[in-house]
Order: structure tokens, then C-alpha cells, then sequence
């Protein structure tokens, strides 16, 4: 199976400007394409690796990604899929995201002469004259069009800023400048960006020759990633310091019966025979195909080692229900008790199990909570600071979320 047609099959093409040309260039590995990476945080998250995985399978197809940060979008923030308007992030902050982005990125892209190459669009966007840029690139875009664009309907009724309004504009430049100062032919990213990208595609045809116009080609990917990677506890994030190598390992093994085979096929490399043969599976065998998935997913993100600890913690733990080395602890200091205890909420809140008290409440209330094996339902229950010593507590939320307590 060719390249483009293994893309489709493993459902990650949703729409596409151009396919013929699309398909001729990464078929014969001569596309040179990009995803933006907006730092708006210190880590990549499980919605990036999503993407990560695209652009190393069409690495291994010969086409050569560009991983652009945003160190001048991640200024403004894109207000797509949001509701409220993004905290505006100093540029030191901006800055040192985008060098973590790239230390992440290295361990999935090959970073290198004539191979993947990072981009950031501060390089043109930081110093742009406004009034220059503003009569060479305004005309080229439609308020009305705009205004019907996706990515800022959903904002309009409850107010959207005029910094926000111009990111279009900016995403658009981005790939005006990368298909100049670079050959980039291409653009990928998830359905809430559509509208941007394609703002992109006309900048392109708009500004340069005829010839521009079959070599502009946008790329959608089928799954939302911004989507993916919400929990209780917040983000999964590809920082083993935010979210564990076990953690991670428990995301993947507890996502929907529906998602399973499509996350098998999106962002593994397993053959395809091998999962369409997972398509059978049900009940206990179903459970078997999770486990694959949250081991090869961990094992790209942590290497083997990590994704093999993993899941003999998640093992040892199912099995007989006690605790084991491999899963995530959590380790109360001094501070953390008042008159040498604390109540069950504060613990649920500081191991990260719950968002917040209300969550922990709720998840008391409701019969979700357990300590050492023995249902928690007294919302006002407390444990005293010996108790965490030695092998601490085993504390449990929901059927499959862990976390060993001791005390320093």
C-alpha cells in the first residue's frame, strides 16, 4: 500500500484540497509539509502526538516535515474551539515552550540536514510592520468570509477580540512564508483549522503565479486532536514529569470500547492486517486490544523500558489489588497536614485524582472514592499523618485511577 493510500486507510484523511497532486507528491515522498505547534504550554500534549505521528509516518515515506512553533501565533493565541479568549503569555514564557517543543519533538521526527527541519514563526511575525503588512496582505481576505468561518462562529455571540480576529490572518502568512522561504507544499492539521488553513491556501494562490495554484494543497486531519487527552486531573501531557509513564499507559488503557481500533490504526504503527483482525475481538479480548494500544503508545512516547513498567503495574494491580513499585506515588510533606492529619478531599485534590474539592465531593458522594480497598463514603473522613508511613495508603478513584500515598 502506498503512502497517501495507507493515510486514508488508517482514517486520518478527512478532507483534502487537490488530492490528485496530494497524492502524486507523498506517494513518490517529495512533499515538504508543516503542522503548527502553538506553545501554549511548557509540554506537548497527547493531541500533538497525535500529529507527531503523521508527520513521522510520512517521514518514513520519504517527504520531509516542517514543525513550525508558534513563537509569534503563541502571542496571540488561537481561538479556535475556545469559548474565552486564551491568557496572554509573556515572551520569555513563549520562548522557552517553544525549545522544550523541540526536544520533545526529536524523539518521534528526525531533525536534520535534508530531513525535518523546526520553524519558528517569530522569525516573521515578531517584527512585522503593521502598516506594510496590512496593505499587502488585507486586501487578500473577506471580513464576511471570515465571519463565517468556523473557527469564529462559535465565538461571536459571546464576544471575540479583534487580536484574536487576525489570527487567521497570521496562520495564513505562515504558510505563505514557509512555501517561499522553504518549498512547503503542504499543510496538515485537526477539523478546528480548517478554515485557517484554507485562509492559507488563497493567500498562496492569490499572491504568486498560476503555477502556485495546483502546488498549494491543504490536508485535514480526520480526529480533532485539541480534543483529546482531558481527564480529571487535568491534561496528558508527553512530559513524564506531568503526566507518569503509568499514567499515561492508564489513559490509553481506559479509552472507550468506540475508540480503541481507530486509535489502533491512527497512531500506531502496527500493520493494518494486524488490527483489522482486532475488529473481531469482544469482551475480555477487547480489554487485550486496550493493552496494546497503551503499550505501544507509551513504549513511543517513554521507550520500552517505562511502557514494560507500566504495564506490570497496571498488572500486578488488576490481579490481586495491592500495590506495586510501577504504580505512580505521590509523597505528603509536613506541610500538607493540619494538627497532623488531613481530610480526604484535600488528599484526593493534592495526588491529582480530582480537580478540585467539588470533584472530590462528588466523587465521595457517589461511591467513586476507596482508601487500602474500603469504599470512602463520609465526605468529612480524614487520615492522620502515621498513617502514610511505611507502604502508605493505595487511594483509588474510579474503577482504574491509582495512586500510592506515603509521607517524606
Amino acid at each position: 500500500m502506498n503512502c497517501y493510500e495507507e493515510l486514508k486507510a488508517r482514517g486520518l484523511i478527512a478532507q483534502v484540497t487537490d488530492e490528485e497532486e496530494v497524492r502524486n507528491l507523498v506517494n513518490a515522498g517529495k512533499a515538504t509539509f508543516y503542522i503548527g505547534f502553538d506553545p501554549t504550554a511548557d509540554s506537548l500534549h497527547v493531541g500533538h502526538f497525535m500529529a507527531l505521528c503523521l508527520m513521522k509516518r510520512l517521514q518514513m515515506g520519504g517527504n520531509r516535515p516542517i514543525a513550525l512553533v508558534g513563537g509569534g501565533t503563541g502571542m496571540i493565541g488561537d481561538p479556535s474551539g475556545r469559548s474565552d479568549m486564551r491568557k496572554m503569555m509573556d515572551v520569555e514564557t513563549i520562548d522557552r515552550n517553544c525549545e522544550r517543543f523541540k526536544v520533545q519533538m526529536s524523539r518521534f521526527i528526525e531533525f536534520g540536514e535534508g530531513k525535518a527541519r523546526m520553524v519558528n514563526n517569530a522569525d516573521w511575525l515578531r517584527n512585522l510592520n503593521f502598516m506594510e503588512f496590512m496593505r499587502d496582505i488585507g486586501p487578500c481576505f473577506s471580513v464576511n468570509e471570515m465571519l463565517r468561518a468556523r473557527c469564529y462562529v462559535n465565538r461571536l455571540e459571546k464576544g471575540l477580540s479583534f487580536l484574536e480576529f487576525s489570527y487567521m490572518l497570521m496562520q495564513s502568512y505562515d504558510f505563505y512564508m514557509l512555501y517561499k522561504n522553504y518549498g512547503c507544499q503542504m499543510q496538515f492539521g485537526g477539523d478546528d483549522q480548517w478554515s485557517n488553513m484554507l485562509g492559507g491556501t488563497e493567500l498562496i494562490r492569490k499572491k504568486l503565479n498560476k503555477d502556485a495554484y495546483a502546488m498549494t494543497i491543504t490536508l485535514l486531519l480526520k480526529h480533532d486532536g485539541t480534543k483529546m487527552g482531558k481527564t480529571a486531573g487535568g491534561a496528558v501531557w508527553l512530559d513524564p514529569d506531568k503526566t507518569s509513564p503509568y499514567d499515561f499507559y492508564q489513559y490509553w488503557r481506559n479509552v472507550d470500547d468506540a475508540d480503541v481500533l481507530k486509535f489502533l490504526r491512527m497512531m500506531t504503527f502496527l500493520p493494518l492486517e494486524q488490527i483489522d483482525e482486532m475488529d473481531k475481538w469482544e469482551g475480555a479480548k477487547l480489554n487485550e486490544a486496550k493493552e496494546i494500544l497503551a503499550y505501544e503508545l507509551t513504549k513511543q512516547v517513554h521507550g520500552e523500558e517505562e511502557a514494560e513498567k507500566a504495564k506490570e503495574g497496571a498488572k500486578s494491580l488488576f490481579a490481586g489489588g495491592g500495590a506495586s513499585e510501577n504504580i505512580p506515588a505521590f509523597e505528603l510533606e509536613d506541610a500538607d497536614f493540619t494538627d497532623g492529619s488531613i481530610d480526604l478531599l484535600s488528599l484526593l485534590v493534592k495526588t491529582g485524582l480530582c480537580k478540585s474539592r467539588s470533584d472530590a465531593r462528588r466523587n465521595v458522594q457517589q461511591g467513586g472514592v476507596s482508601v487500602d480497598g474500603v469504599q470512602q463514603k463520609d465526605i468529612g473522613a480524614s487520615f492522620a499523618a502515621a498513617d502514610f508511613s511505611g507502604d502508605g495508603k493505595l487511594l483509588k478513584r474510579g474503577k482504574k485511577n491509582f495512586i500510592k500515598v506515603t509521607r517524606k
